[in-house]
């Protein structure tokens, strides 16, 4: 059986479309963790990383850009959800989550921690939001299936110096997960190396791109 392959990207920035192009070119399942609440009518300037300047995209271009790809939820204003008050979690999960169901037309399933801030009363919340499974920044050596759907730690950060190393080892638990940001691609160079991470997974004939959600269906 083929060791199946999953990533998630956070936050909705202008990278991802470059990001998509290149999954799209590879034929690359992503599932991408959206904030609905910190979108607006134009591009507009978030913060700078590595002295290069983030943009979060418009609300409105959104379903374009990740058309074929699965969208999931990252908290509406990507807030540290463990040390919020009761009912402004219950509206990050709830809201966040109804809004881009409405947006994409697609049911949203996942979650991802900002921060990676998470508790009991957390997890219950998005339980009760209807999503199915939470995404930690936590890193495992075989991450499926959780023991808990809400403490679901991935193997890796695209970035980890021991990626290939993980990724080999993952073959016995039959799952391979790793997440990032496309902001942390800063340069050409850097470009050019996670077209050929992509290139080289699916290239291995014992290894398939998989959907996050199809993994707990």
């Amino acid at each position: 059986m083929k060791m199946k392959v999953v990533q998630c990207w956070d936050d909705g920035v202008g990278n991802d479309v470059r990001l998509c192009a290149v999954l799209r070119k590879h034929g690359a399942t992503a599932s991408f963790n959206i904030n609905a609440g910190l979108h607006r009518r134009e591009n507009r300037k978030a913060w700078t990383f590595k002295g290069t300047q983030v943009e979060r995209m418009e609300w409105e271009c959104l379903p374009e850009v990740y058309e074929g790809f699965t969208i999931a939820g990252h908290g509406l204003t990507h807030q540290r959800m463990a040390d919020i008050p009761a009912e402004e979690l219950r509206r990050e999960a709830v809201h966040g989550r109804e809004r881009l169901q409405e947006h994409f037309r697609q049911e949203v399933l996942g979650f991802a921690y900002p921060y990676g801030s998470y508790n009991e009363d957390v997890k219950r919340a998005l339980r009760e939001a209807g999503y199915v499974y939470a995404r930690t920044c936590g890193s495992v050596a075989c991450p499926f299936p959780p023991a808990d759907a809400f403490e679901f730690h991935p193997n890796c950060h695209f970035l980890a110096p021991d990626f290939w190393q993980r990724y080999e080892r993952a073959r016995e638990g039959g799952v391979f997960y790793f997440w990032g940001h496309s902001y942390e691609i800063v340069d050409e160079a850097g470009w050019e190396a996670f077209d050929g991470q992509i290139g080289r997974i699916t290239e291995d004939p014992a290894a398939e791109w998989a959907e996050l959600p199809d993994l707990f269906r």
